[in-house]
């Protein structure tokens, strides 16, 4: 897809991996290291994930206790002892990660064009950190607890755009997830997309977006030269 002509009035983000290093796999470390046998831990992280992914699509809750339950549901799994305080650690590492290393210059080429806006499955209190080290003023931020709904859930995107007073034509919206956010996003006719891709969900191409390895890739998607780009031509 190229966007080159494609001049958007927002830039949405998805936060958490996308421009926030999603670090959720060094968190549970520690805590697991006396119960999982290292050959299994990454099939325990697969599943706290699977089950985080399940829960959001449930009654709406606030993140903390999307977090508490999924991680009670696969300790009950792997039939482990189920600890508060574990889920206390990791929703107070969540908090503090900071961006990946790719994001602080392509992000302040972008917001120096365009109003920037993160759409997140967060709560308020929780997102505020890790705002706070991505470096630039965003125009609005969006988080499930303000829309009542996480994403993939239209009703987030919804709120969003409902917000913003926009339509689905006149935002580019930029996520590393494919499940969470472009596939809704595509099924809500956001046309303008771009995927970077970290690994976490395979390319799935035909959801119509454009992709990138990291967010160095989005402003020369837009035309726009960051000072990496100019230094390498």
């Amino acid at each position: 897809m190229e966007l080159i002509d494609f001049e958007p009035r927002f830039i949405t983000f998805d936060c958490y991996g996308t421009l926030t290093n999603f670090k959720m796999a060094e968190a549970v470390a520690p805590l697991i290291k006396d119960t999982i046998a290292p050959g299994d831990v990454a099939a325990f992280n697969a599943d706290f994930r699977a089950y985080r992914m399940d829960e959001v699509l449930g009654p709406f809750k606030l993140y903390p206790q999307v977090l508490r339950d999924s991680w009670l549901r696969a300790c009950n799994r792997w039939r482990i002892q189920f600890k508060p305080s574990d889920v206390d650690a990791i929703i107070e590492a969540v908090g503090s990660w900071g961006p990946h290393p790719d994001v602080p210059e392509p992000l302040a080429a972008l917001a120096a064009e365009y109003p920037l806006v993160i759409l997140s499955n967060a709560v308020d209190s929780m997102l505020a950190g890790n705002i706070a080290q991505l470096g630039v003023d965003f125009h609005r931020v969006f988080t499930a607890e303000q829309a009542g709904a996480y994403k993939p859930r239209y009703r987030a995107f919804e709120y969003m755009l409902d917000q913003l007073d926009a339509k689905p034509s006149e935002i580019l919206h930029v996520s590393s997830h494919i499940w969470y956010d472009v596939i809704p996003a595509h099924e809500l006719r956001i046309e303008h997309k771009v995927y970077v891709n970290r690994g976490y969900d395979p390319s799935t191409p035909f959801y119509g977006y454009a992709e990138t390895t990291d967010l160095g890739g989005v402003p020369a998607l837009l035309g726009l030269r960051t000072m990496s780009t100019a230094d390498a031509s």
